[in-house]
């Protein structure tokens, strides 16, 4: 983004990004607990922006990729007395505008026996391979592609036991939450993903968001 700051404490009219995604599950009665996964030197802005939720706010260190922080994460939810039946739904903190549909979806999913479940996009463009990338080598079948996204939900104690298992390089590699229950050959549901969860990586997205919020009426969090 080439800001001085994390693209998840970027205010907006006010807002940190982090505060539209962590209030959309704070704000749900069937959410028990939040664990957010931070840098150390993150934790006392942290500590004051979620002071106002009515809900058990837990702190875990960020790691040194994506999934190193959800694994602190999921060992902080099992300290905290969670168990191992216990669902958890890990949510990108630089997706805003996640549906409390999809979170019900991604709840259900687990509840209906699924080892892992994940919302996704059907893939709109043509997509091509590159081995050099500069020639085209291979073309990829499009309507067997899905482009996944975030809030992705699992059994706490399954999940943590297979992370625990990974190696340090491992972890590295994975991307996305899902990925590593698919690697097992565990089975994970799909569910619609939705255009508007969108993730803020580069600075037209966080254009995109700003015209978003500035369309919305004082105090409207998202739409369902």
């Amino acid at each position: 983004m080439g800001l001085p700051v994390p693209k998840q404490y970027i205010e907006v009219n006010g807002r940190p990004v982090i505060d539209w995604s962590v209030r959309t599950f704070a704000e749900r009665a069937d959410i028990a607990k939040i664990v957010i996964a931070a840098a150390r030197k993150w934790f006392f802005y942290v500590k004051e922006l979620t002071s106002c939720y009515e809900k058990n706010i837990i702190l875990a260190e960020a790691g040194e990729s994506r999934q190193h922080s959800v694994l602190n994460a999921l060992k902080a939810a099992k300290a905290s007395g969670c168990t191992a039946d216990d669902i958890v739904i890990i949510h990108e903190a630089a997706r805003p505008f996640v549906k409390n549909k999809t979170i019900d979806e991604c709840i259900r999913g687990v509840e209906k026996g699924f080892d892992g479940v994940m919302p996704a996009l059907r893939v709109k463009d043509t997509i091509y391979v590159s081995d050099d990338g500069l020639t085209v080598s291979g073309l990829l079948e499009r309507d067997s592609l899905r482009a996944g996204q975030s809030p992705e939900s699992f059994m706490l104690g399954k999940y943590l036991s297979l992370n625990e298992k990974m190696s340090r390089e491992e972890l590295l590699s994975v991307k996305g939450s899902a990925e590593l229950s698919f690697r097992a050959g565990q089975k994970v549901k799909i569910v619609d993903g939705d255009e508007d969860n969108f993730k803020i990586t580069t600075p037209a997205d966080l254009e995109r968001f700003k015209q978003i919020v500035a369309g919305r009426m004082p105090g409207e969090q998202g739409a369902e």
